[in-house]
Parts: structure tokens; sequence; C-alpha cells
């Protein structure tokens, strides 16, 4: 990615820009302005003052702007994916998909922030019975948000639409291989909003990053590597800015003995081929029961014939996004087949100059780096297991723990439950993201926070407790006045309260 300077309107100042480049040609997509620390921090103060409109509105007065919003998307939806192709260099059916999912969070973020956010009340207690108790969860501010290019509609969403509808403005920065889309997404609600600075976008490279989470925000989400976020919450410790990060797993698919394997193949196929692998719940392991692992390679097999990597058509599988991932994807296939791992289809001759064609090894040594490392590309490595504690056990070994799936007639909830990781899927693949109610989001390097449902809302937000009290207290025990008496019968209300051994029902 090559950075120029272009002169600024009406200045003689040079403005540095970047290129977004289409992955599959080369050819350029657009070119975007680098934003400096002077131009992020201008970006927040803007974000700030439409805090002020934005945060003060009703529940019902966001909504109605995010659902006009949701609309816009929806009518333009050929539109958004035609730049996403082109910039991410995925089918066009894929691009769309992700819109799809992402206009329908909007929509639930949208109808379910009252419900969730508003007042409520909650029990005082017996201590505390003369006091009135209500929580509410007020918004933050100014949210940062730094996306993605994998999913850059979908992905970034997760965070924008639920800190909007929680009260928050964002500025957003974008992944610089898709600052076109990021661009895009800002414009169509400022139409809606009749140019407040609801949404604002600042592209540019690591620096722009850098300046986003030293910009004094009042909370940051990232999605991205596990380096990268470690850095994030570096630079955003410097102001005691709380940070969402999401960085990526090495996810599993484990296939039972009484499973489906006809649907166990297609689940696995499209987990670990489809955007090119390029997925961070994504999977990159299966673990098979012996019983069924040759029934389950002769099904698979089969179904990945003609499923290819191009530009063309016909491919349904589109370019590596990210230049350097190319070799990464090359030593995590090598480094396999170097320890004894079998090729059952592509291999080292996959990876191309911009391609990687679909790839799936079989007998992969544990301790190879594409079993311990995220590999990020269309590539699968399934192992026989003996038994479904083997698969439990070595999903788990892992220091990642973002999602997984699980297929098994009867076991299915029974093994889900024993996964280390945020999110899984039973009989299915990658179901809970496309769940607007549910939370998204892993533990360990996977990293921490949620996204989505309930608990998305309100990683935007601080909780807001009020007493208020109904009539003087029997017992007034916060005042110096306070004598030994009233400690006493404080003395004997608890004990009577919490003193005897009870047996939880």
């Amino acid at each position: 990615m090559t950075a120029t300077l272009e002169p600024t309107a009406g200045t003689d100042a040079p403005t540095e820009t970047f290129d977004s480049l289409n992955p599959a040609t080369g050819d350029v997509v657009g070119t975007h302005p680098i934003a400096s620390k002077a131009d992020v921090d201008a970006a927040v103060a803007r974000a700030r003052d439409t805090a002020d409109w934005w945060g003060n509105l009703s529940f019902d007065e966001r909504a109605e702007y995010l659902l006009t919003w949701r609309s816009v998307l929806t009518r333009r939806i050929a539109q958004l994916a035609e730049l996403s192709h082109r910039e991410t260099g995925k089918p066009h059916g894929d691009a769309q998909l992700e819109i799809v999912l992402a206009i329908d969070h909007i929509a639930w973020a949208a109808k379910h922030a009252k419900k969730v956010l508003g007042p409520h009340k909650v029990k005082s207690g017996l201590l505390m019975a003369n006091q009135a108790a209500t929580v509410e969860y007020r918004s933050l501010g100014v949210v940062g948000v730094i996306g993605p290019w994998n999913y850059p509609v979908f992905t970034p969403m997760g965070s924008i639409a639920y800190a909007l509808a929680a009260g928050n403005t964002v500025v957003f920065k974008p992944s610089e291989y898709t600052p076109g889309v990021g661009q895009w997404l800002a414009d169509s609600l400022t139409e809606v909003v009749h140019g407040r600075a609801v949404l604002q976008v600042v592209t540019g490279l690591g620096e722009t990053g850098n300046a986003l989470c030293t910009s004094g925000v009042d909370k940051l989400a990232f999605t991205g590597s596990g380096r990268t976020g470690k850095k994030v919450m570096a630079e955003c410790a410097e102001n005691l800015t709380p940070v969402i990060i999401e960085a990526g797993g090495k996810d599993s698919l484990i296939v039972d003995e009484d499973a489906n394997l006809t649907k166990a193949a297609e689940a696995a196929l499209w987990g670990g081929m489809s955007n090119a692998g390029q997925t961070c719940i994504g999977t990159e392991r299966v673990y098979v029961h012996e019983r069924v692992f040759d029934s389950f390679m002769t099904e698979i097999l089969s179904q990945a014939k003609g499923l290819r990597a191009g530009a063309d058509s016909g491919a349904k599988i589109g370019p590596i996004t990210m230049p350097s991932q190319i070799d990464v994807i090359r030593t995590h296939i090598d480094d396999a087949i170097d320890k004894g791992a079998h090729v059952a289809l592509g291999g080292k001759d996959a990876v191309g100059d911009r391609f990687v064609q679909p790839t799936i090894l079989t007998h992969v040594p544990e301790d190879s780096v594409g079993m311990t490392e995220e590999t990020f590309g269309p590539t699968l490595a399934i192992n026989p297991v003996a038994s479904m504690d083997e698969a439990v056990e070595l999903t788990n070994a892992t220091s990642y723990g973002l999602a997984g799936a699980v297929f098994s007639k009867k076991r299915g909830m029974e093994i889900a439950k024993r996964i280390r990781s945020g999110m899984t899927s039973v009989n299915s693949v990658i179901a809970f993201a496309g769940v607007p109610t549910l939370p998204f989001g892993g533990v360990g390097e996977s990293g921490f926070g949620r996204i989505h449902g309930p608990d998305g809302l309100k990683e935007f937000t601080y909780a807001k407790a009020i007493t208020r009290q109904k009539y003087r207290p029997p017992m007034l025990l916060t005042s110096f006045a306070r004598d030994p008496k009233t400690d006493a019968r404080v003395a004997s209300l608890i004990t009577l309260l919490h003193g005897g051994k009870k047996t939880i029902k």
C-alpha cells in the first residue's frame, strides 16, 4: 500500500493519501486521506458536540433514525455489496450476506435498546426496605471503533449499531484495506441525520488507529489480530480508556459418531473455506470420531469437487485480501506437510500470488503451527479422535477461545457446554452470529467484552443506580445519631436473616 501526498483543497499544505486496491486484480478502488492525530481529535470533538443532541434523544427518537438508516441500507444493498466486493475480493453473494446480517442487527438494537437500557425497578432488600431502587444504563458519550477488513460491514456494525442505539456517537476507523466501505456507511447515516456528526469515519493506516486510541474517546471497540489488540490496549491505557477486544480464534468443529455426516461436511467446508477462510469465527480444525472418519472424508471431498478460488463468476472463493497473509498460509501448509500431515486436497501448490486454492490436510500433528496459530486462509486440518473426550480436550488445548461447532444427534449440547469458547453452534456453523439476541465475543487470546444482544448494548453504557427514600426508616443506619441500641437491633436482624444454615432448594 503506497501513500502519496496530494494538495489539500484551498491550501498549499499537502494531504497524505493512500489507495485501496482490489485484491483480485490490483486495480485502484479509491483514494483516501490519511487522517492525522489533529484530524482524529477534531472528529472526536465534533462527535462529542453531537453527543449532546444524540444522547438526549429518547430511545424512540433514536430508533426512528436507526430504522430509517436500516431501510436506506436495504434499498442500496447492491451498491454496498459491489463496493465490498471490489475492496475485499469476496463474491457478491457473500458480500450481500454480511450486509443482510448487519441490517438485521441494526433493527434489533434500535427496537430493543429502550427495554434493555431504560430505567427499571429492582428490589431493595429488607435492610433498605424504605428505599425505592432503580437502575438504568446511560450512554458513555463518544465511542471509537477500529474495524477489520474481512467483514467490513457486519463486524464493525456489531459495535457501531449497538453504540448508536445506546445513545453514543461513533468515530470509526475502518481497515486500510476497506476504507471505502467504512466511508459509505458513515455517509449513508449522515444523510439520515441531516448532516450531523453521529457517525464519522477517519481513514488511514496504523498511526490513525493509534490516534483514535489516545483521542479521549469514552470506550474503544477493536477487532483484529491479538498482536495489534495488545498495542491498542497499551495505547488506550494512557487515558484509562476501556476497550472491547475481538482478536480472532482457532476454532474447531467436532463430529460425533452419530452425526449427520452430509450436514457436518457441508458445515465444515463452508466454515473453513467461505470468504477464503478469512473468518475469525470460521473453522480451522475438525475433529472426527474415528469410527466415521473415513466416511466423513469421502463426503467432504465429494462436496469440495469444483470448489475453487478465482475472480470469475464461477469461483466460490475470492482472493486473499491482505497480501502479507499469503506467506502465513504458505508457512502453515508447508509446516504441517513437512511434519507428516497427509494432503487430501490442495497442498503446497495451492498457494498462489493472490489466490489460495482449497486445501484439506489430515492427520495433522497437533504441534504444527497450522494447529496452534490462526491461519486465516481456505484450509482445514481434519484429524480422527478416539472419543468426544479427546475431541474436547484437543479443542480446548489452545490459547484462543472464540467459537466452534459440534455435530451430534444425541450429545450436541453436552459437548458444546464443555468447550471453552464464547460461542458454539450445535448441528450448524456460525449460526450464533446471525442471532441478534446472543452476545458475541471470546475468552483468552480471543479477547474480552461482548457485542450483539443485551450484553452488547450494555457494553456501550454505564450503569446508573438511584435510590429514593419512600418513608422514614425504622432504624436510621447512616447517621452519627445511631446509638448502641440500634446497633444491637441491626445485629439481631442480620443474624435472623443470614445466621442460620439454609438448605438450597
